[in-house]
């Protein structure tokens, strides 16, 4: 190890720290004790990386698939996982109730503006006929 004049900068390897010491930091991030940052201001960790090389070497997570293996969840993340879902869930229904409100209310104004059109200019602008077929159709019928 190196001191630095001046500063309490100490240069660590891995060999430094103790296997004990890993797999514990380990399982405090992984069980959402700590964080990252939080565990290498307590062990005295200089480097995120360190930490991270750790969780891959040591964790329950799998970095390939980016996805969790061995992890079982607590009935308490479930519950919590499931009420924001649910608030995710009803915030996205009050969202949807008010556009539906919206073009409900557009759809009548509309409705009000042809309405007032058609009686000042004295034109019909909405179709009350069927569509007339197009020519090919037309032709098509007249050769049967």
């Amino acid at each position: 190890m190196e001191n630095y004049q001046g500063s309490r900068y100490v240069k660590r390897t891995q060999k430094d720290y103790s296997m004990s010491l890993k797999l514990q930091v380990v399982q405090e991030v992984e069980q959402g004790r700590a964080t990252i940052t939080q565990v290498r201001k307590q062990y005295g960790i200089q480097s995120h990386g360190t930490v991270l090389s750790w969780l891959r070497k040591f964790g329950n997570f799998d970095w390939e698939n980016q996805n969790p293996t061995n992890m079982p969840k607590s009935p308490e993340q479930k519950i919590m996982e499931l009420e924001a879902q649910v608030k995710l869930l009803e915030k996205q229904k009050a969202l949807l109730e008010r556009q539906a409100f919206v073009a409900d209310k557009k759809a009548i104004i509309f409705d009000m503006m042809i309405d007032i059109a058609e009686q000042e200019y004295k034109i019909d602008i909405r179709k009350n006929s069927p569509p007339e077929q197009s020519t090919i159709l037309k032709k098509k019928n007249n050769k049967q």
